[in-house]
């Protein structure tokens, strides 16, 4: 049997410092929490579950590993920036001053969280 066509998506990221990673997701990001306890924190994150599991040590990946539609990518970003988010530069992209790069199909920035993972906006 394959995976039911209603079954809901859920995405994991890990955190070594799972205080810090809360008040990220929630305050800085907005998302709900949902519960807490010594293996993870899930959210609900724009109508995915995000469990962000708690692990004593890992090395982030240097590619996104969450990302997030969005309507108007430079709003967003200013509205992270005042939150102190920082959006990330890369050598090898055109980015604006915002650090949005335009691909000629959409509109991409990204960010980190506070275990540096990488995380992304894109706007169509």
């Amino acid at each position: 049997m394959a995976i039911p066509h209603n079954a809901r998506l859920k995405a994991f990221v890990a955190t070594v410092v799972p205080e810090t990673a809360k008040l990220f997701y929630r305050d800085v990001l907005g998302f709900k929490l949902l519960s807490e306890d010594k293996y993870a924190l899930q959210f609900e994150a724009s109508g995915t579950l995000l469990r962000i599991a708690i692990v004593n040590g890992f090395t982030p990946y240097p590619f996104t590993v969450l990302g997030w539609d969005v309507d108007d990518i430079e709003a967003v970003i200013r509205s992270l920036n005042n939150k102190n988010v920082i959006f990330e530069k890369y050598s090898f992209l055109e980015q604006n001053e915002l650090g949005v790069w335009n691909s000629g199909e959409a509109k991409v920035a990204w960010f980190k969280d506070p275990d540096g993972n990488v995380l992304s906006l894109t706007q169509y």
